[in-house]
């Protein structure tokens, strides 16, 4: 290696100029297995998605009941087209296979080499190990959270943090109704009754789609956040005037006191910042209710903890806590069709240009959500966090 220099010297000498071939339509051979992760009900593709793969020549082989939980049966995958199979081993051996959840150690193991894996990274609850098997298999992998549309936002992100914001002013007037811990308080803006008053820490997606859920149920919003632009764009999007501030701890105080609903949705680059501190919580009216949409970074309420699907709520100071990490799963149909709508254009696509490989030259969204490409590392974000050589994916093809 030349000195100082990122390259070999066999890299550097001048090659012979690779002229671009014709591109032809291939077909695919997609696997979507059952998803087996704690409380995962959602499904990649719905029977409607798997239609219009099969019309254009495409095989889908699904696990047989992988649509259950999101209300999608093996007779509707039967009739779009689909082969059903209750042979695990034999959808994670398909060429492609698609996971909302990144595969489990044991599930990479039934993996053939050089398959194509479409799913979730969730690189904070990643090991080691699970890269050196994409590396010992030369696997190449796309996370689907970090593909870029042409707009440059991340799609999948946007889609789930939009069920992520709604859903948590839906939960809170749910917890509110309950008999056994609810306030007796219901959303609405019923006339001679004072509104429900709603903090949303965070102005990003999450906090953009509760602030739109809570004022059609016609609640009095509070939004904070420490960005100007943010907060700016929300009440353009929002296309009304409302209460916005930045974080200033007396303010937000005198807020909390105040709210029957706190929701959190900050997120921090390794961790959610800690925004509201068990002291302020103490000063929350009993039977106030706080959901933490950041709580799979930790969260952004000192008191919060992680709870699940089953048993989703705890109380301290008196406050009811909501602290379930994987929301969108709660509305696993809905976030199936979400899902699906993000996948399918992007098979459809690589279907069209005959192959992976041809769409990541021309898709530089695409070429974003790249992690492995042939059991080599190609993202520098996964290569830092875990102290992982990588290659820039320019390098590998053009």
């Amino acid at each position: 290696m030349i000195q100082n220099s990122p390259f070999t010297r066999e890299q550097l000498i001048p090659q012979e100029e690779k002229l671009e071939i014709e591109q032809r339509k291939g077909s695919l051979f997609i696997g979507i297995p059952k998803e087996n992760h704690f409380q995962e009900k959602r499904v990649c593709l719905t029977p409607d998605a798997v239609g219009a793969l099969v019309a254009h020549g495409h095989h889908v082989l699904i696990e047989s009941k992988a649509g259950e939980d999101a209300r999608f049966t093996d007779h509707d995958y039967s009739e779009a087209g689909a082969e059903i199979t209750a042979d695990r081993n034999k959808v994670f051996g398909c060429p492609m296979v698609l996971k909302v959840e990144p595969p489990s150690l044991e599930e990479l193991e039934m993996v053939n080499p050089q398959t194509v894996i479409i799913s979730a990274l969730q690189l904070k609850t990643q090991k080691k190990e699970y890269f050196k098997i994409l590396a010992a298999k030369r696997i190449t992998a796309l996370a689907f959270e970090f593909i870029k549309d042409a707009d440059g936002t991340y799609p999948a992100v946007r889609a789930l943090s939009e069920i992520a914001g709604t859903a948590s002013v839906l939960i809170a007037s749910e917890i509110m109704s309950r008999q056994d811990e609810g306030n007796g308080l219901m959303f609405g803006n019923i006339s001679g009754v004072p509104p429900i008053e709603v903090v949303i820490i965070g102005a990003g997606t999450v906090g953009e789609f509760a602030t739109r859920s809570a004022l059609g149920l016609g609640a009095n919003v509070k939004v904070f956040d420490n960005s100007l632009t943010k907060l700016r764009c929300l009440q353009v999007n929002v296309g009304r005037p409302l209460y916005t501030s930045t974080i200033q701890p007396k303010n937000l105080l005198k807020a909390l006191r105040r709210c029957d609903v706190a929701i959190g949705a900050v997120r921090g680059k390794d961790r959610s910042p800690v925004i509201v501190t068990e002291t302020m919580i103490e000063y929350m009216k009993p039977g106030s209710i706080i959901i933490d949409v950041s709580i799979d970074m930790g969260g952004c309420f000192e008191t919060s903890e992680v709870t699940s699907h089953d048993e989703p709520t705890f109380k301290k100071h008196g406050v009811i806590h909501y602290g379930v990490p994987n929301i969108p799963s709660r509305y696993a149909r809905t976030s199936s069709l979400s899902i699906s709508n993000i996948f399918t254009p992007y098979l459809l696509e690589i279907g069209e240009h005959g192959g992976l490989e041809n769409s990541l030259r021309i898709n530089k969204g695409l070429k974003n959500g790249l992690y492995f490409y042939r059991g080599i590392l190609t993202s520098k974000s996964v290569a830092d966090w875990f102290d992982l050589p990588f290659r820039d994916i320019n390098l590998l093809f053009f």
